[in-house]
């Protein structure tokens, strides 16, 4: 087959201003950022005059006041920080505006450290008792959770020592990315240069020697760096199993868990139940080698396309989003097309030196911003499906409550980005049935397993490979490249099966390509959460749509109002219970089930 045509990408200052976002809606000028840190940097040292000033609900008030409005400046200026270095990794004075906004966020830790301990020292009656009044609505649920707390808050010493720490302790976080980002070489394929921004669309090539050579110069990459960034992992690993003993948790995965009240029973009932239907994923990777026609399924197989893909635009994109996501009322639609298109959301251009990924910004409650690449495939879309549903959950959460009460969760946040995927593509699968378009049909499903093999296999495996790095560490081992390498690759093995032949080293440093995700802490696994719930979610549409549409934007609108947990147990889902995972495991088994009558009606 002829290879792609090599694409030099174009640098920052040369994309179209309609393909980036609207950065100076947060500040006019890097000039004007520059000054409010400046300002920042004077004004936070006004909060620690009011250590001591707690005791009365007029002193505490005062505290909350000054905090949150310093809080929500901070988050503003670190956005955009983040926002310049994304853009563009190779650019230094974004990375350095990116060092001055952690430096002035580790400030603000310090100096807001005796706020807790102080807090806590009250008679805790007397607290509850003001959170009754009127004048602490806003910030009744943050202080109950801080209550919650308490057993885990050490002295105001300690707690402003723990503060100081978050700093140094964040550097191996800032250096895996920006090696994996700015000097990582992952060679051509194809004749074309693999970078993070394209390696994905490479992997999916319809020619399988650029497939290989993609996955393998991109593995071969991170394997000639194993040793430094196992070295930074471990380093993370210790530094977090540290800070859960500095605060009295039994291990490390319940001090992430516990201030948002999951019970690590959440954890492992979706490893145990992914575990439990490892077969599902076995059958697709046979019906995918037979659709391929390989003699074997390798690694750098399983994103190729089984039909030729059809060319996605922006503006086709957005149309289905706007369609897909109707069942949701006209107000989620009217507020949701004009942040993809005139108010400019979304950065979604490809250009040199932008880093891979998306994610979605709540820009400091000014927009919701959405960070990705375009590359004009259902990749491509999905991606953005999956961003606009954090952009809309960040919208409807920020109307409904004061910067006060706390933002919603990761594990929140990933339900509403995996419903707006599985949602539109319901109905995008039900318009190919309905038209008698079966490659667009094929191509809809293997967009859907494109997610599940992201956030349904990958992620699962990454939350087993965090779980067990962690307790090696806690129970005084080692993590060393080859640990690491071979843990991967045998939790790959089970997802695997007979389907797959490995090449277990390039497979087993799968776990250094996501320098964001494993640094986050116990943050992987809420993928698969997310997804389980969102399909769960939307059988409740098939129920009753009305009131499947009004529980479900009660859930958007809660934000973090309520503890995870407890605000899908409203929406009608039970985390604790195999069911979610279940019911998610039912819709992949539904389209390979689809695909394998569709392969045989080829034969």
């Amino acid at each position: 087959m002829p290879t792609e045509t090599i694409k030099a990408l174009p640098p920052r200052s040369d994309v179209p201003r309609e393909q980036t976002w609207d950065i100076e809606a947060l500040y006019d000028t890097p000039d004007a950022w520059s000054a409010e840190g400046d300002a920042l940097a004077r004004d936070l040292g006004s909060l620690s005059a009011h250590a001591g000033q707690l005791g009365t609900p007029g002193g505490l008030l005062a505290y909350l006041r000054a905090a949150n409005d310093l809080e929500l400046r901070l988050g503003r200026f670190m956005s955009y920080a983040s926002m310049t270095a994304s853009v563009d990794g190779r650019d230094a004075v974004a990375a350095a505006r990116r060092d001055r906004a952690a430096t002035l966020g580790a400030q603000f830790g310090s100096t807001t450290a005796f706020f807790r301990p102080e807090l806590l020292a009250l008679d805790d009656a007397l607290v509850r008792g003001w959170l009754d009044t009127p004048d602490f609505a806003e910030h009744r649920v943050r202080l109950e959770r801080i209550l919650r707390g308490k057993p885990h808050v050490c002295s105001a010493e300690v707690e402003a020592l723990l503060g100081a720490v978050q700093a140094p302790f964040a550097s191996e976080r800032g250096i895996h990315p920006a090696l994996a980002n700015m000097d990582l070489r992952f060679g051509t394929a194809g004749g074309e240069t693999v970078t993070q921004g394209n390696v994905d669309r490479l992997t999916a090539h319809p020619d399988r020697e650029v497939r290989r050579e993609a996955w393998e110069g991109y593995a071969d990459a991170h394997l000639a760096a194993r040793h430094a960034q196992a070295a930074m992992y471990a380093t993370n690993v210790r530094q977090n199993v540290f800070l859960a003993r500095a605060r009295n948790y039994p291990d490390t995965i319940s001090a992430s868990l516990s201030p948002d009240n999951i019970p690590t029973a959440v954890v492992t009932t979706l490893l145990d139940t992914y575990r439990a239907n490892t077969p599902v994923w076995h059958r697709y990777w046979r019906v995918r080698r037979e659709w391929l026609n390989l003699p074997e399924l390798r690694e750098y197989d399983v994103k190729a396309a089984l039909v030729p893909p059809r060319a996605v635009s922006y503006e086709q994109a957005v149309q289905w989003l706007a369609e897909g996501m109707a069942p949701l009322g006209e107000d989620y639609v009217r507020d949701m097309v004009p942040g993809l298109t005139t108010e400019r959301w979304v950065d979604y251009a490809e250009n040199d030196g932008k880093r891979q990924g998306a994610y979605s910004n709540g820009g400091g409650r000014v927009k919701p911003y959405i960070f990705m690449t375009w590359n004009g495939t259902m990749n491509s879309y999905s991606t953005l499906a999956h961003e606009i549903g954090h952009s809309m959950h960040s919208l409807l959460s920020q109307r409904e409550h004061g910067y006060g009460v706390p933002r919603y969760t990761l594990f929140h946040a990933e339900v509403a980005s995996n419903f707006n995927q599985a949602m539109v593509r319901q109905h995008l699968l039900t318009q190919a049935r309905a038209a008698g378009d079966t490659e667009f049909e094929v191509q809809i499903i293997e967009e859907a397993l494109s997610n599940f093999h992201r956030y349904f296999f990958i992620m699962p495996t990454l939350a087993a490979f965090e779980l067990e790095a962690y307790r090696r560490i806690e129970a005084g081992g080692t993590l060393s490249a080859p640990d690491l390498i071979d843990l991967t690759a045998d939790l790959l093995s089970e997802g695997y099966g007979d389907g797959v032949s490995m090449d277990r080293e390039r497979s087993g440093i799968m776990w250094a390509q996501f320098s964001t995700h494993l640094y986050a802490n116990f943050y992987a696994y809420q993928y698969s959460t997310g997804i389980s719930a969102a399909h769960q979610i939307l059988e409740q549409f098939s129920a009753d749509p009305d009131a499947a549409r009004e529980s479900y934007l009660r859930f958007l609108r809660s934000g973090g109002s309520l503890d995870p947990i407890d605000a899908l147990r409203e929406a009608g889902v039970d985390m604790l219970s195999p069911a979610p995972v279940e019911a998610t495991f039912r819709t992949l088994e539904g389209h390979v089930a689809r695909l394998e009558e569709l392969l045989a009606e080829r034969r």
